[in-house]
């Protein structure tokens, strides 16, 4: 009976240690907030490790949870270890707005924060790392409909510049490390469940919570301004399942195209009016000239070939779940 009590806890000692450790960087953001529920579901709560440079409210709600700032490559290193972590959802960055008001601290976090987690990673001997790009990775010279997975890439902000940095050190060190580093290029991302964090596609998510409550929105951008967007749920499902892919699957790796919905901020009023009435104005800031420098829509046929990419929610499908979510976290 005793040899059996052994051998049943040495099995399952074994299957906790096959059980991945995953660190989310920038894990308290608008992406890391529904990253890591999703990552926990899968993997045991104590198994996803969040960190971020700003502590929770409520850290007992986040546990496990470690304060980090990813300029320091020790710092990180040290998150590595002390958690024995396995694989590397990076998200931590400064986005393209804010990356414009404070070009320095963008080059800081996005770049010199990047080649921190390539290294630490390295030297760890991590399994995997995913860094998600972004379609901040074109430029005026990109063409803008239907965009190409391989182009010509010149973006014209620093955010832009530090994706296109973090793709090509991502395939560096795949290439010459055999470290597997793995991205998608997100478009705009709309989620109800955490605020977004500084990007020019955040007018998709403000103006729902100003037409719920019946208050009259303000729009940076043009309505005519057409982007690439994505639902939360499409975009965990796009970097897990990429995450999951097998590797011998993939000619890309850091660059792939991801593409949901494309629409302009007057058809999301269009579609939101559907559901509540409210009025809208438009007075474009600098950040349309960003916008202007985007695709309107991607081709992502690159993914869908290499890792069997397609998402669930278009423009209407979207909009009716952010409508009746919205409502009931906001008790209208």
């Amino acid at each position: 009976m005793r040899d059996k009590k052994i051998k049943t806890h040495n099995t399952i000692t074994m299957m906790v240690r096959l059980m991945k450790r995953i660190l989310v960087t920038g894990g308290l953001g608008q992406i890391g907030t529904e990253l890591v529920s999703n990552l926990r579901g899968k993997y045991g709560r104590e198994n996803v490790v969040v960190a971020d440079i700003r502590k929770p409210d409520n850290i007992e709600e986040v546990e496990p949870f470690v304060t980090l700032d990813v300029r320091s490559e020790d710092a990180i290193l040290k998150v590595l270890k002390d958690e024995d972590i396995d694989v590397i959802y990076h998200l931590a960055a400064i986005l393209s707005a804010k990356g414009e008001q404070n070009p320095q601290l963008a080059f800081n976090v996005n770049i010199v924060g990047m080649y921190n987690v390539l290294e630490a990673g390295r030297k760890k001997g991590v399994e995997r790392i995913m860094v998600p790009s972004s379609i901040a990775a074109f430029g005026p010279e990109t063409p803008r409909d239907n965009t190409p997975n391989d182009t010509i890439l010149k973006p014209r902000t620093m955010y832009g510049i530090s994706k296109v940095t973090g793709e090509l050190l991502g395939l560096y060190y795949w290439e010459k490390y055999g470290l597997d580093v793995r991205g998608v290029r997100y478009p705009g991302i709309i989620s109800w469940k955490a605020p977004p964090g500084g990007g020019t596609t955040d007018y998709a998510v403000e103006i729902f919570y100003y037409a719920i409550r019946g208050e009259k929105y303000t729009c940076f951008l043009r309505e005519d301004a057409t982007l690439p967007m994505m639902y939360m749920p499409d975009a965990i499902k796009a970097i897990t399942q990429l995450a999951d892919a097998p590797s011998e699957n993939l000619v890309h790796r850091t660059d792939f195209n991801v593409q949901a919905m494309s629409f302009s901020p007057r058809e999301l009023v269009d579609e939101i009016r559907k559901y509540v009435d409210f009025e809208i104005e438009y007075k474009p800031d600098y950040r349309q000239k960003i916008a202007d420098s985007w695709p309107r829509s991607l081709d992502d046929s690159a993914a869908r070939r290499e890792w069997g990419w397609k998402p669930d929610y278009d423009l209407q499908r979207m909009v009716k779940d952010m409508i009746e979510n919205l409502r009931r976290k906001l008790g209208v």
